[in-house]
């Protein structure tokens, strides 16, 4: 997250000891640690929410296009249901249909 190698942390570290002192030292480190956990706790709770919603409008999406490829099925094969029944050829073909479906 933030580029500080062990140098900065050492400067950072004596300026805090100069700082405060040796006896206030322990309870302020304390004291950043909690709040840094706290910040860590808060930015994994928002990073999961806004993963749960990505993943969800994935799903809605994925769930649309699959419903749309349903309905695109449904409408042809209505349109070639009707075309089959008003033809005049199927009453020739019928017959033949019927005998080879029993005959398996």
């Amino acid at each position: 997250m933030f580029d500080i190698g062990f140098s900065e942390l050492l400067v950072i570290a004596v300026v805090a000891l100069v700082v405060l002192g040796p006896e206030r030292l322990p309870k302020a480190a304390r004291f950043a640690g909690l709040w840094v956990r706290r910040a860590r706790t808060q930015w994994d709770s928002v990073k999961q929410e806004l993963e749960r919603e990505l993943h969800a409008d994935e799903i809605k999406r994925q769930f649309r296009d699959v419903q749309a490829s349903v309905q695109d099925t449904e409408a042809i094969l209505f349109v070639g249901s009707i075309n089959v029944i008003s033809s005049p050829k199927i009453f020739d073909i019928l017959p033949r249909l019927i005998s080879s479906i029993i005959k398996t």
